[in-house]
């Protein structure tokens, strides 16, 4: 049976070669990685931190290390993967930096995504004096995961000035992608980045 995959996952899924080593890290559930295991044959690890998250993904029948983040990926050695995913994790990192030497030294490339901050809803909650609360960023100021908020034009610079080479960047919303305007109307940014070519 074919698995149903979230429209922005079934977007990251067309950009993994079939056969390809994959790591995802922040994996959630696994949906993604057991998506790529049974639909193009790939060879997948995630790393997850939340227990529950964890049994779902041995459920799914995915390879999963229950670790932080911050801990670094010192387990897998220079270009492991084909392919390091870190989706709408990045932003939960406290050491955004030093995570995206690591993706370029894992992988031969990575996809990246996040909510834009530049998205207008959340423009126009600061403009009323609120932190914005919406679908992207569901939590309250107090309780919310994300450490980092970035717009799509200031994750371009930190990923250049980081050693990347942009492959292709693009905003998405409930699922879409959006063509006009992207940091403004897109509630989510997907990176696919690859290490730099030295001049």
């Amino acid at each position: 049976m074919k698995r149903a995959l979230r429209k922005d996952l079934a977007f990251v899924a067309d950009w993994i070669a079939p056969g390809s080593r994959v790591l995802d890290l922040g994996c959630g559930d696994g949906a993604l990685l057991a998506y790529l295991q049974d639909e193009k044959g790939c060879n997948c690890y995630g790393v997850e931190i939340d227990p529950d998250n964890v049994l779902a993904c041995m459920k799914n029948g995915v390879n999963v290390i229950q670790q932080n983040l911050e801990d670094g990926l010192a387990m897998f050695g220079d270009e492991s993967f084909d392919t390091v995913l870190q989706l709408e994790s990045l932003q939960a990192v406290r050491h955004t930096r030093e995570m995206l030497r690591e993706l370029r030294r894992v992988g031969r490339e990575s996809i990246v995504s996040f909510p834009n901050f530049g998205y207008w809803q959340d423009r126009v909650a600061i403009m009323l004096g609120r932190m914005p609360v919406t679908k992207s960023l569901p939590y309250q100021w107090f309780d919310t995961p994300n450490l980092r908020f970035s717009t799509l034009l200031d994750f371009a610079d930190l990923a250049r000035a980081g050693g990347f080479e942009i492959r292709e960047s693009l905003a998405m919303h409930e699922g879409s992608i959006t063509r006009i305007l992207p940091n403004l109307f897109g509630s989510l940014a997907v990176f696919r980045l690859r290490a730099a070519t030295p001049p």
